[in-house]
């Protein structure tokens, strides 16, 4: 973006930390699914068997929605014979008109229509369940399946990307679930079956008419191959809008503060003109298709109708078989049409499972251990042993270079570095949000990796950078550092960590609602929830990622309480922005570079005067500053 500073994305050299403190992201492009591209072929064969591969309701729904279907294509072409019959044997056959016979007749049609009506129900509502179960499935295993893969692959790919996957992209399926697979299902068979009739009454004209529509073959299929890439295109233009979008709403107040809404507004508009370039592309092969098989059939009718009415004697065929015939014509170009029409949505639901596909083939790194050879981890605080460390994503530079730490239990640790240091990467390690290149982290005495993730999720908890909030209350939000908590046990970690008066001095108390991602309250005040969320949890190990880096002086000090509080009985490691908490903790690491150059307590590394030792002085000096000013203001 050229119109304002600061809006372009920004490309954060290797090993360095993105703002806001989140895992340092990989070289572009390097986590994208290795076919979630437009230019990828998509293969209308190869989508289907693998869609059946992995959807086992649909195995097992499509046989009886078959079935069904069948019996319904055969069904509907009793009419045609039956007027064929009426006509020839009550009508205009040999013995005139006979009452009895047309009614008779004309009652088994009814008959048979209503039977056919009913099939064709029972058909449709079995397709939609069937439907259903299946983007269910898809959607829940696209869903658990994102939520498996490392940090690595959620900071490289874009969030509206994935949400696009589970939601428009399943979306553009269930639409053509709706009608499409019902198309699919009877359409062939009833054309089949209808053109089985048609030979019965005429070959020569049942061959004209199927030469006729032959001859459009190839070029539905060559429509069909660009149509297919044009809406694979379309998708990826629909998760890079939602991606925009998602990242204009939540930076809202950032773009107002800063006055960059041209800018973002200006490269919103480009993703919309992109999305809708590629729409209108897919739509153009579209409508080019309708009209093309309309006329075939409207001229395999006419010439079926003057070849029948000119040659009928040759021919063999009376007047009730040309019209039976005429009846069966139609009854062919209705499904042909409709087959037309729902290309269209067919190759879009293809391009979209595929684009899930792409998802559900990404793989998880971080594999959890066999439930048969998972370990637990002892209770109590635990220790943190770290060997032999480096980390680095699949392209670029290291992130942590041979780290060898060691925090013994109930130690409150402080990891400290400049931006790009390589701190939260190793404290988001802890939490094994991804796992080490080389060397081994060691929990409790356990590899990280054999843990069973149950134990680890329950002695390991990690207090992000956000304090992320669920729109729910502040009692809901507690309670969920541990299932099955209480309101009892919410309400006991609040008074343990001392913020009562605090509690009592909100709107609602505990149940004040907090919003969407708890944007009601305020930073400090999205922390302390965090805080005592953990606290419910009660962890051995407690891992605090630059708690304190956004708050205001008054709430920092009620937030170092409550970590003074939350650290008692647990290992404790904070990432550090401010070097306040470095000041209290019992051990300080010292990052630079993706190394650690330095540890030891506060006092002893001021006395070395290291890296530490500048990083305090600079910080100590800004501290004095920011007071002068703040003096300085009037009022």
């Amino acid at each position: 973006m050229s119109d304002a500073p600061g809006t372009e994305e920004v490309q954060a050299r290797p090993g360095s930390e993105p703002a806001g403190g989140g895992i340092d992201p990989p070289r572009a492009g390097t986590g994208e699914p290795h076919n979630d591209s437009a230019e990828a072929e998509v293969q209308a064969l190869r989508v289907l068997r693998r869609g059946f591969a992995m959807s086992p309701e649909l195995r097992r729904g499509l046989p009886v929605v078959a079935a069904v279907g069948l019996f319904a294509a055969v069904g509907r072409l009793i009419v045609p014979v039956m007027v064929q019959l009426v006509l020839d044997h009550g009508v205009i056959g040999p013995d005139g008109y006979r009452p009895g016979v047309v009614w008779v007749l004309s009652l088994a049609a009814l008959g048979a229509v209503l039977v056919v009506a009913a099939a064709s129900r029972f058909a449709l509502i079995r397709l939609v369940r069937m439907a259903e179960s299946v983007l269910l499935g898809l959607r829940v295993r696209a869903f658990e399946h994102i939520h498996r893969l490392s940090l690595a692959t959620h900071t490289e790919t874009r969030r509206g990307v994935l949400v696009a996957r589970v939601t428009s992209d399943i979306e553009a399926m269930a639409i053509f679930m709706q009608w499409g697979a019902m198309s699919w299902t009877i359409n062939p068979v009833l054309i089949l079956a209808t053109l089985a009739v048609m030979l019965f009454y005429s070959w020569q004209l049942t061959l004209l008419v199927l030469v006729l529509h032959l001859l459009v073959l190839p070029f539905m299929r060559w429509v069909q191959r660009r149509q297919i890439a044009a809406h694979s295109r379309v998708r990826d233009r629909v998760a890079d809008t939602m991606g925009h979008t998602s990242e204009t709403v939540s930076a809202a107040a950032v773009i107002r503060a800063y006055g960059y809404r041209r800018a973002v507004r200006a490269r919103l508009d480009r993703a919309v003109d992109r999305q809708y370039q590629a729409q209108m592309s897919a739509f153009k092969w579209w409508a080019f298709l309708m009209p093309t098989v309309d006329l075939v059939s409207s001229v395999s009718l006419a010439a079926a109708l003057v070849v029948g009415v000119t040659w009928s004697e040759e021919l063999g065929i009376g007047a009730g078989g040309l019209v039976a015939f005429v009846f069966l014509v139609r009854l062919l170009m209705r499904p042909i049409s409709e087959i037309g029409e729902v290309f269209d949505t067919t190759q879009s639901a293809l391009a979209a499972w595929w684009k899930v596909m792409g998802v559900l083939d990404t793989p998880v790194e971080v594999v959890e251990p066999e439930p048969a050879e998972a370990e637990e981890l002892p209770a109590g605080p635990l220790p943190v042993e770290v060997r032999g460390v480096s980390f680095s994503y699949r392209s670029g530079e290291p992130v942590l270079r041979g780290i060898d730490v060691r925090i013994p239990p109930d130690a409150n640790a402080a990891v400290v570095g400049e931006t790009g240091s390589g701190k939260t990467t190793f404290a988001r390690l802890l939490a094994r949000l991804a796992d080490p290149s080389a060397g081994e982290v060691v929990i409790g005495g356990v590899d990280l990796r054999a843990v069973a993730p149950e134990a680890r999720r329950r002695s390991i908890r990690m207090v992000p950078q956000d304090g992320f909030l669920f729109a729910a209350s502040i009692e809901d939000n507690i309670r969920y550092g541990r299932p099955g908590a209480t309101a009892a046990d919410a309400a006991a970690a609040i008074d343990e960590l001392g913020l009562r008066g605090w509690v009592e001095g909100l709107p609602a108390g505990m149940h004040t609602p907090v919003g969407q991602r708890g944007g009601r309250l305020s930073v400090g005040e999205r922390q302390l929830v965090a805080l005592v969320r953990a606290q419910v949890a009660d962890p051995g190990l407690l891992i605090l990622d630059e708690a304190t880096s956004a708050v205001d002086p008054e709430t920092e000090e009620a937030l170092a309480a409550a970590m003074a509080h939350l650290a008692v009985g647990r290992t404790t490691v904070s990432v550090a922005h401010r070097l306040s908490t470095a000041e209290r903790a019992d051990l300080v690491l010292v990052f630079d570079d993706g190394r650690v150059v330095e540890q030891g307590t506060h006092r002893d590394l001021v006395a070395a005067g290291g890296v530490y030792a500048r990083l305090h002085r600079s910080w100590v000096g800004n501290t004095r500053q920011t007071a002068v000013r703040v003096k300085a203001q009037p009022g």
